[in-house]
């Protein structure tokens, strides 16, 4: 079935064919249907997927229909400034020759112009718990007529402390409403608070054996804590045209590792909850448009991450959280592109490694590293703080070779 098929109107169509958008992904085709008949849903579905244009389609279409200027309709409820900032520029596209206006609110930015928006009228918010609640407090945003609400990304925000925020949240809300649960994996206590929302959902899983996508191909390579950045920079090196995106475990490693490529001249940027918003803003803008190639990013500003064609994932710490694993290679192999991801494992990560395995119901491929690249790793690299390394690999050639000599003469 294709998009030009559904009993969507024209301008979403027209909007949808210029994005290229031809035929429905597996969760678009299962979820978009319940939406426009008014269920609740209940969704689960891998990384993308296109799980933001499954809900922002039927939306637009059923505000559009209704009639917009009537205040805000549909409150879309994230974890991050930068999904809030990404979502928004999904619901504009999709929205473009519709009269259905979105406004992105978010905190870390001044709340002055969020505040105009609202007051000159928008029928969709996409925001971040802590400024709805200020913005609600304060009487500017009104969430009383409130048609469908949709919670993305809920795994996230559940890790992030909002639970009971999302529950102040209903209280504000109409009991008659559309509800709609978005989660690229779910567990017993998302389960509790999806249960808590919904009426009656539609529950809808795909792929529930192998929560990542196909088209990413995954490998681990056993390297010491002490010589990742080595590792990092032969794999930068040996892809100078790829976009490749690097996490980290905390905002502190993020910019150690920046410091040490920076050493070496490579040009790449860090993302973190230690940013201010506006640096935040300008480090994304900066990646999509090819500023640099390399982003080195913490687990929590990295969901915000959908950029096209990220051709590498690299798993410089492995993630605390076995189904984080999940959310970060899903960065790359997005759509119909093919992508990799490569994991680091020190040895005190090994047991991380076996939980993110048992969280996949499957083994991820070991690269064999043979002694000697992993010596020619750490000999070969550019940074002047280590050039130690190469002159210790030299004098080791240098005493074989002699050895072998002294050897043939005896």
């Amino acid at each position: 079935m294709k998009f030009e098929e559904y009993h969507i109107i024209p301008e979403i169509k027209q909007s949808l064919n210029e994005l290229g958008f031809k035929r429905p992904t597996d969760i678009q085709f299962k979820a978009i249907p319940n939406i426009l008949n008014g269920e609740d849903v209940l969704a689960i579905a891998q990384t993308g997927t296109g799980k933001t244009a499954a809900f922002a389609i039927p939306i637009i279409h059923l505000i559009a229909k209704a009639g917009t200027g009537k205040g805000v309709q549909a409150i879309v409820m994230v974890p991050t400034h930068e999904l809030a900032i990404q979502i928004t520029e999904v619901f504009d596209k999709i929205g473009k020759y519709t009269d259905v206006t979105t406004l992105g609110v978010f905190g870390g930015v001044d709340q002055d112009p969020q505040i105009e928006q609202l007051q000159k009228g928008v029928d969709i918010v996409i925001a971040t718990p802590g400024r709805v609640f200020d913005l609600a407090n304060q009487g500017y945003l009104k969430l009383r007529d409130i048609k469908v609400l949709v919670l993305d990304e809920a795994d996230l925000m559940l890790d992030l402390g909002f639970y009971n925020d999302i529950e102040d949240l209903i209280k504000y809300l109409p009991r008659y409403r559309q509800t709609l649960f978005f989660s690229a994996t779910i567990n017993e206590k998302i389960k509790k608070l999806a249960y808590s929302l919904v009426r009656n959902a539609i529950r809808i899983q795909i792929s529930p054996k192998d929560p990542v996508s196909k088209n990413v191909t995954h490998s681990v390579m056993f390297v010491s804590m002490d010589d990742k950045r080595f590792f990092l920079e032969r794999i930068i090196n040996e892809n100078p045209e790829s976009r490749i995106l690097v996490f980290v475990r905390t905002k502190v490693r993020a910019e150690r590792v920046f410091e040490a490529m920076k050493r070496i001249g490579i040009k790449c940027q860090t993302m973190h909850g230690g940013k201010d918003q506006n640096s935040r803003m300008e480090v994304m803008n900066g990646y999509k448009n090819g500023d640099f190639k390399i982003l080195i990013a913490t687990d929590i500003s990295a969901r915000g991450v959908d950029i096209a064609h990220v051709d590498y994932v690299i798993n410089y710490d492995l993630p605390e959280v076995a189904e984080n694993y999940v959310h970060r290679v899903g960065r790359t192999g997005r759509g119909n592109n093919k992508g990799v991801a490569v994991s680091f494992c020190s040895p005190e990560e090994k047991p991380i490694l076996e939980e993110i395995e048992q969280f996949m119901n499957k083994e991820i491929t070991v690269l064999e590293v043979a002694k000697a690249d992993y010596h020619e790793t750490l000999a070969l690299t550019e940074d002047v703080n280590d050039n130690w390394r190469k002159l210790i690999s030299d004098a080791e050639k240098e005493d074989k070779a002699y050895k072998v000599k002294k050897k043939k003469k005896k």
